[in-house]
């Protein structure tokens, strides 16, 4: 199914909460709604989903219009699935029963087949009947999901799947969720503030702020080109550095001159004043350079390190080191920069680059 959100408005008590919302998903693609709570991702979720009204705008399914002026079809003949955060499993019925609860409209065998089916597919099988008190959350996560796949909708709505599990479940069941919508051909929207959860479901992203999609675009062109310092400073680690603009393009910075290609729409013109956005990998450790930082903090994180580094001009910068070079605090160490491209904005009122968190 095509899904198409074309210049969404929503206001509560006079206050805008979705401001002109418009993207499209493509059949199949899994989407992802990602920003800090209050900026309007979940809202634009029950307007899709057919719980909440639209003061403006449309959003089709295919051809076929879901929500307009003067149009509001219900929820149960929208043909769209939705798995909640907190699961709302049945508690009376068991596993089983729960996944072919909404598959009352065909023969028994066929319900049950189409439950088993599904309760495979997230790996479940054998618990056919348990009961949601006994499960794990992760478990009674994957049962929500077979239950919202059961009916073959031409839409999944994700709200928060994951927020309820801690990190490591996170990572594996959103693999886990990933294949198996890949597998159904399933087109999907997911809500999250965490960005994490969001590149590893979805294929595209779009990055909301006050009401309003900041960017929408790949995972990675989110981190590697973000189009405004918002998206830069929300996706992913990093720092903003001075640089200042030259004749032929490049642009010096405390740590040398960066002389890749510029991204879109960065406002570098010779001798102008930039702040260049710097990620953890853009900053190599290299004991041959003349350039040294001090060693501010550290973070482990098993493959690498995780650096926090002050440059002579007292400028701080992250860079990702493996982790056999293992420096202490205080510790100077060689450092230079590598870019294949360069990501730039306008100054701040301060003048100076800053680190992110």
């Amino acid at each position: 199914m095509r899904l198409v959100i074309d210049s969404i408005r929503r206001s509560f008590d006079g206050t805008p909460v979705l401001r002109d919302i418009s993207f499209t998903l493509a059949p199949g693609t899994i989407g992802c709604l990602l920003g800090p709570s209050g900026c309007g991702k979940t809202t634009l979720l029950r307007i899709i989903a057919g719980f909440e009204p639209a003061d403006a705008g449309r959003v089709l399914a295919d051809d076929r219009v879901l929500t307009a002026p003067g149009i509001r079809l219900p929820p149960h003949e929208r043909r769209i699935g939705m798995v909640f955060q907190d699961h709302a499993l049945f508690p009376h019925l068991d596993v089983l029963g729960n996944v072919a609860f909404g598959l009352h409209d065909r023969p028994a065998a066929e319900r049950r087949a189409r439950a088993r089916e599904l309760i495979e597919a997230v790996g479940l099988a054998g618990l056919d009947a348990r009961r949601p008190h006994e499960l794990s959350g992760g478990q009674q996560q994957r049962v929500a999901l077979a239950r919202a796949l059961a009916p073959g909708p031409q839409l999944l709505l994700l709200d928060e799947p994951l927020s309820s599990l801690d990190a490591e479940l996170r990572r594996q069941l959103g693999a886990e969720l990933r294949e198996v919508l890949k597998r159904y051909g399933t087109t999907a929207l997911l809500v999250t503030h965490d960005q994490q959860e969001a590149f590893a479901i979805a294929d595209e992203v779009g990055v909301m702020r006050d009401g309003r999609i900041e960017q929408w675009a790949t995972p990675y062109d989110l981190y590697h080109r973000p189009a405004t310092r918002f998206v830069a400073e929300f996706v992913g680690s990093g720092t903003f550095v001075v640089g200042r603009c030259r004749p032929d393009g490049s642009i010096d910075t405390a740590l040398g001159a960066a002389t890749a290609p510029h991204a879109a729409d960065c406002p570098c013109t010779p001798g102008s004043t930039v702040d260049l956005l710097l990620r953890p990998d853009d900053v190599v450790h290299d004991d041959a350079s003349a350039t040294t930082a001090e060693v501010l903090a550290k973070a482990f994180r098993g493959a690498d390190f995780l650096y926090t580094l002050r440059l002579a001009d007292g400028t701080q910068v992250l860079s990702l080191v493996p982790s056999h070079h293992d420096h202490h605090i205080g510790e100077r160490i060689g450092v230079r920069l590598e870019t294949d491209h360069v990501v730039a904005f306008e100054p701040r009122d301060d003048g100076r680059g800053r680190p992110e968190t």
